[in-house]
């Protein structure tokens, strides 16, 4: 009987140090901040800020001969006829149109351009988060921005080991909202 209470004891202990043996790691990181940080980010932010400008530049332009030709027909209108109001009335809905037709197919070119070279840096990052999760033997990373649902995190944060391994750009520091310190 002792023996075997014995043998009980020693079976429960080994079974309790196999499952602390084989505790699994968990790891966390804020990925927004990794993607953010990447100098190809940043690189990318900086070419589309260009193409934005030059596309509000030409909208700008569009905007403002139509703007003028608004002040001539309204100032001309009282000596044209009718049927010569109505076409410019339409010419001017025509432009109108116009506008809004480029201000569109520029916001659709500049979303495009931001999804298609934001694929190979997301993929870049998430290779460098699965290199470090390996090489600290971590088996889960969670992702730990706000609102991922992160709420308590005893794992390892592998910010610092990624921000190594991807050569990251420091923090940009946030706009802060007038009143604010």
């Amino acid at each position: 009987m002792r023996k075997l209470k014995s043998l009980l004891l020693v079976a429960i202990l080994t079974l309790g140090m196999s499952g602390v043996a084989n505790a699994q790691k968990v790891g966390h990181v804020v990925y927004e901040r990794v993607i953010a940080n990447m100098p190809e980010t940043r690189a990318l932010q900086v070419e589309l800020a260009k193409i934005t400008k030059t596309y509000k530049d030409d909208i700008d332009g569009m905007k403002k001969k139509l703007d003028d030709k608004i002040k001539k027909y309204t100032a001309e209108q009282a000596q044209q006829t009718e049927d010569t109001n109505l076409q410019r009335a339409q010419e001017v809905k025509v432009d109108n149109s116009r506008i809004q037709q480029a201000e569109q197919a520029a916001y659709q070119d500049i979303q495009e351009k931001q999804n298609n070279k934001l694929v190979p840096i997301i993929g870049k990052a998430r290779k460098a988060i699965d290199d470090v999760a390996k090489a600290k033997q971590i088996l889960y990373v969670l992702d730990a921005s706000a609102g991922r649902g992160l709420l308590v995190s005893d794992g390892e944060d592998l910010y610092d080991a990624v921000k190594v391994k991807l050569g990251l750009l420091p923090d940009q520091k946030q706009p802060t909202a007038p009143g604010q310190n």
